[in-house]
């Protein structure tokens, strides 16, 4: 273990309201203390001057797909978790999109084993909701819990059994685990390319329309507050779909929600090129979503901000738009795009874009970190505000060289990475 102090910086830790100049130290893998006195410090302590940085919780995702195993063309644990680092993530949570499906206590554990071996971020498991992600039968989520899944889901694809998902709302109460929905019917997204809209329509493309997410919402939050089950719904991208959760919120239903930065800094106009590197899930929407989605990220409506990360191979992305897969390479631009496109706009400030990076989600998630707090682990990112840097897929440490956002010059930039009081992220190494 590394014994850190970590001085002359911003600390923002949104989990106890703090925001300002402040000392950290690391000891034995956990947050020692803030502002220690020079005699209360080991005598094998580093220092880490973040003058003009800020220190903060490591950022926490709520589902990025790794691909492995089955898939491994498109990314692995490994590249997956060294992207992470790079883009400022201590933790996420890695989706069922393998093959075969993360449906058993075996396919937990071998992922568990493997992002051991890769030694990087936290990586922890979101198993399927349903057996080989049919929508069929409920898979055995006792058996997936007790082996270390800490979620369930059948992302990116969305439930359509609405029966199965209001039993599982039901019995998760009594694991105490969290169903994550991507919210969309199946029947009305059928074959789209892009958003529904004036932009498809020139371009003669088939759309997405939004009433496929605004009706899965509606479904998923009536369910939630039946079974007053514990619901994640996400990532949302349409109007309708924030005034369904703005309205649920105010009655007091427990359901979250979160959106992907892409989403919050694009908007369809860019398919105009048939760039297949615009081809996201969700898609991009028209200006007036993009609008009232920054609006709905600022005042917490929508709770997190999570990567989209959906990599996909290099030649499956340079296939014609209509028939380029989904997906794009997204956890090494997550926080700049959000620097960039929300808080250079003037949308909301660092505490807050922390709050939605890091403290929520790991709340949403039941995992440790997304806190400063003396006594927890420390997953700490030093960033620098004031950094300028042009986005190069084809240098991602992920497999994926796809990026919505290459080319882009955006703000801000992670300069260190520590997990577990490890440095395991340092730019330019």
């Amino acid at each position: 273990m590394q014994n850190l102090l970590i001085e002359n910086g911003r600390l923002i830790d949104p989990s106890r309201g703090f925001d300002g100049p402040a000392r950290l130290l690391i000891h034995d893998g956990v947050v020692a203390a803030i502002d220690p006195s020079d005699g209360d410090l080991p005598a094998d302590v580093e220092r880490i001057d973040a003058a003009g940085q800020l220190v903060a919780p490591g950022l926490v995702d709520l589902g990025a797909e790794l691909r492995e195993p089955g898939r491994e063309q498109d990314e692995t644990i490994r590249t997956g978790s060294d992207a992470a680092l790079a883009g400022g993530y201590t933790s996420i949570l890695c989706s069922s999109s393998t093959s075969p499906v993360i449906d058993t206590p075996a396919a937990v554990e071998f992922v568990r084993q493997k992002a051991a071996k890769a030694d990087g971020v936290r990586i922890h498991v979101i198993a399927c909701l349903s057996k080989s992600r049919e929508a069929d039968q409920m898979s055995e989520l006792g058996l997936l819990s007790d082996a270390g899944a800490v979620a369930f889901s059948d992302a990116p694809y969305p439930m359509p059994n609405d029966a199965l998902l209001k039993r599982a709302l039901e019995y998760c109460r009594m694991l105490r685990k969290p169903i994550f929905d991507r919210p969309e019917v199946p029947g009305l997204a059928e074959k789209g390319v892009m958003h529904d809209g004036q932009v498809s329509l020139v371009l003669g493309l088939r759309g997405l329309p939004t009433e496929a997410e605004d009706l899965a919402v509606a479904r998923d939050v009536r369910l939630a507050e039946a079974t007053q089950g514990w619901l994640h719904v996400g990532p949302v991208s349409t109007m309708g779909a924030v005034d369904l959760l703005r309205r649920v919120k105010q009655r007091g239903v427990k359901v979250t929600a979160s959106a992907c930065p892409q989403n919050l800094a694009l908007t369809d106009a860019e398919l105009r090129s048939f760039d297949s590197r615009y081809k996201v899930h969700p898609p991009l929407r028209s200006p007036r979503h993009v609008e009232t989605l920054r609006a709905a990220v600022a005042d917490g409506t929508i709770d997190a901000i999570e990567s989209g990360h959906m990599p996909r191979a290099r030649e499956k992305k340079w296939d014609d738009l209509d028939r380029s897969p989904f997906g794009a390479a997204t956890l090494e631009t997550a926080l700049s795009g959000i620097a960039t496109f929300l808080i250079g706009a003037g949308h909301m400030d660092w505490s807050a874009a922390i709050d939605r990076l890091s403290t929520a989600p790991a709340a949403i998630a039941g995992i440790p970190g997304g806190t400063l707090a003396v006594g927890s682990p420390a997953d700490v990112v030093i960033i620098d505000p004031a950094a300028r840097w042009v986005v190069e897929a084809s240098r991602f440490r992920s497999r994926c060289a796809s990026s919505p956002l290459d080319g882009h010059t955006l703000h801000a930039r992670v300069t260190q990475t520590i997990v577990g009081g490890r440095i395991k992220f340092r730019i330019g190494e």
